[in-house]
């Protein structure tokens, strides 16, 4: 009877430990079919397709396959084979763009005038470059002249946890490097 127990207790904290970790993924497929929901008329249609598809088991099995398949490629490839090339209107403040992503970066184009610009990754140097008017430099290059030098910078995409010799990051883990989280300018977020 104890084993029984002890037996469930393991195997629901494993699946636990599992399914909430941080890792967690974008849930592409889910995200999708939410969207097209949004897209097909007025609240009220979109409350009925809502309800529909919660007592059809779509979101469940959009989002089991998500939990299971999708985002488990995308966590050991990098690359989620649902959300890729991907292309959204985005409703701005002074116009409409239209939003182009592909494996390289995102292609943004104003849709009143139609000047495009690009920013795309080097995975050699682990940065993004702006491309505009024929004209191309790294992502905050022209504005790290403007950053005081008093300003502390904390690094929250994992980025510069590992200290590899290349940055002067510094472990934000309190418990190993307070004195020189204190002093620091530039903190890699734990």
């Amino acid at each position: 009877m104890k084993k029984s127990y002890l037996t469930i207790a393991l195997a629901l904290t494993l699946a636990c430990s599992l399914s909430l970790s941080s890792c967690i993924g974008s849930f592409a497929l889910t995200n999708k079919v939410l969207d097209w929901n949004r897209s097909i008329g007025s609240k009220f249609v979109n409350e009925l397709v809502f309800i529909a598809f919660w007592v059809l088991p779509v979101y469940e099995i959009t989002g089991v396959a998500d939990i299971l398949v999708i985002n488990t490629i995308e966590f050991w490839s990098g690359d989620n084979p649902v959300a890729k090339n991907e292309t959204k209107v985005i409703d701005g403040k002074d116009a409409k763009y239209l939003v182009k992503q592909d494996p390289q970066g995102y292609t943004i184009t104003n849709l009143s005038d139609n000047t495009e610009v690009r920013f795309a990754f080097d995975a050699a140097d682990n940065s993004w470059s702006i491309n505009a008017g024929g004209e191309s430099r790294k992502f905050m290059e022209a504005h790290a002249a403007e950053i005081p030098e008093e300003m502390r910078i904390v690094d929250l995409s994992q980025d510069f946890r590992i200290n590899d010799g290349s940055h002067d990051f510094i472990y934000g883990l309190p418990e190993l490097n307070r004195k020189y989280i204190i002093r620091g300018k530039h903190v890699a977020n734990p």
